[in-house]
């Protein structure tokens, strides 16, 4: 945790509270932190903080503003992903989230297990979106948004993101062409599933508009293409 993430009702006047048992537990144990100890903070979709600490107890730490600065800029990038196996999901979003990806899409394809969709993850994605801003030092959550029609949304909701300044790739290790480097505008990457998309999918998504690219011969996890491709892509961001 490299910063305290607070709802914006804690700190609509001095002092500002923490009471989340683990953001205390955080603070006490693996912070070891005291009264006139500094103490970063953000406003969750708000400003970053230098506060301090005025107060403790077991249930609650009263701050004291110092200083304040903006969020970092997100990434321009929105990152398409076949619905991982659950155990994925998570790291996945907090990665994503730490990297300052602007927009996620989760999406259905063939080779996306059903069972994947019933999973209780889904229903905390928000705390995954809490502790990547708290890892990153963000206060600023991405949009996240669910489709389960891999067809409907490639071709009715697909076009709206990709233009002549916003290009569409899709990862795919059998592409002629390679994936770019270092692009100086946004864009949208679209990663499938293990097993990658079938060629049906390709073909749909190449018809409407999305330039299928290799990253080489090695075939990579979904996380490991996540991180790869966003740092290949956006390193002059």
């Amino acid at each position: 945790m490299n910063i305290v993430l607070l709802p914006a009702e804690h700190c609509q006047a001095a002092p500002w509270v923490i009471d989340d048992p683990r953001q205390l537990q955080h603070i006490k144990q693996h912070l070891a932190a005291v009264p006139g100890d500094t103490l970063k903070v953000g406003i969750r979709a708000g400003q970053r903080y230098l506060t301090q600490i005025v107060a403790m107890s077991e249930h609650r730490i009263e701050l004291q503003p110092i200083s304040s600065q903006p969020p970092a800029a997100k990434l321009p990038i929105t990152l398409i992903v076949a619905m991982p196996r659950p155990k994925v999901l998570r790291r996945l979003i907090m990665d994503s989230v730490s990297l300052g990806v602007e927009k996620i899409v989760l999406l259905h394809s063939y080779r996306v297990d059903k069972s994947y969709w019933q999973s209780p993850l889904l229903l905390q994605l928000d705390d995954y979106v809490t502790l990547g801003l708290e890892q990153a030092g963000d206060t600023i959550a991405p949009q996240i948004e669910i489709f389960k029609r891999f067809k409907p949304f490639v071709e009715d909701v697909l076009p709206s993101y990709v233009s002549a300044e916003r290009p569409a790739f899709v990862a795919h290790p059998y592409a002629e062409q390679t994936m770019p480097f270092a692009c100086n505008h946004g864009c949208t990457v679209i990663i499938g599933p293990e097993g990658g998309f079938i060629p049906y999918e390709i073909e749909l998504l190449e018809k409407n508009g999305v330039q299928a690219v290799s990253l080489g011969q090695r075939i990579l996890r979904t996380e490991t293409a996540i991180s790869y491709i966003l740092g290949r892509l956006m390193s002059q961001f």
